[in-house]
């Protein structure tokens, strides 16, 4: 975490704290939380402290910001891996008034800020109708019940950028209606999607992410493939690993097997998908 991000859709991590609280189906194996522990912190949850950083922890996007202009080339920064920005905390308030203005001091950085709780924003964030044209907004959705009841939050904001991450995608979702010059009063401009990774991850119908990616291609929106996670398509070699089963939808059977991230690899129909929307390449 932190420059040179492993997160194939971003340059940078920036946390300005870490720690959460579970709050739909996509948390349920939350990589953050099993990291946070794995280092010996109790973080999630509503009761539990939060994690805070020093004054040079703070110091790095200006020097991110400093590189950027100096290469003349925008870098994404994603806000936040470790949290939720807009998790609806007191003691949080004074960290969010110190991100604010680093984020409008640092016009040479894209600030991807992804949230499970966009019903918070309006009244979290310090911006209204004048957002700086370098913040691309985001929330998660893993299935149509979260995508209809997250998606229309997040699009009555001003933002640059709208996006949606579908990681991990449990289930179809159905994106047409908030894509393109029909969706209003924003739409989405750039869509993530991805299996579940570790042991415990569950499996993605391949029909699933192949629809998801039919739909911003036909409206035009980028669409960026992660990975496939812990489950990838079943080869030949793959036939001694644990697998299942999906229909897709011309009825064909798809068989995935359990082979870890790194042997699923993130190959959608034989090639990578890695689009951005039109902004980035300004």
């Amino acid at each position: 975490m932190g420059k040179d991000s492993k997160i194939e859709w971003t340059h940078h991590t920036f946390n300005p704290w870490w720690g959460c609280v579970k709050v739909s189906p996509a948390c349920k194996h939350c990589y953050a939380e099993a990291w946070s522990k794995r280092v010996g912190m109790e973080l999630w949850g509503a009761g539990t402290d939060r994690r805070f950083f020093s004054d040079a922890h703070w110091k790095q996007p200006a020097r991110w910001n400093a590189e950027a202009a100096a290469a003349r080339e925008r870098r994404r920064v994603f806000c936040a891996s470790m949290a939720d920005i807009f998790e609806n905390r007191r003691d949080l308030d004074a960290w969010r008034s110190r991100l604010w203005p680093i984020i409008e001091q640092t016009p040479w950085l894209d600030w991807l800020l992804l949230t499970k709780r966009p019903e918070h924003i309006r009244r979290l964030a310090p911006w209204r109708d004048a957002w700086p044209r370098n913040v691309w907004l985001g929330t998660t959705a893993e299935n149509q019940r979260w995508a209809d009841r997250r998606f229309p939050e997040l699009l009555q904001h001003d933002a640059a950028i709208h996006f949606a991450s579908c990681e991990p995608l449990l289930g179809a979702i159905a994106i047409a209606r908030y894509l393109g010059a029909s969706a209003q009063p924003h739409s989405l401009g750039w869509v993530i999607a991805g299996g579940e990774s570790g042991h415990k991850a569950r499996p993605m119908n391949p029909a699933w992410v192949v629809s998801l990616r039919d739909q911003c291609q036909a409206s035009g929106v980028a669409f960026h493939f992660k990975q496939w996670g812990h489950w990838g398509p079943a080869r030949a070699r793959d036939r001694a690993a644990q697998t299942v089963t999906f229909t897709d939808r011309n009825g064909q059977t798809i068989e995935l097997a359990k082979v870890g991230k790194s042997v699923a690899g993130r190959k959608l129909e034989g090639r990578t998908w890695d689009q951005l929307p039109m902004i980035a390449a300004q």
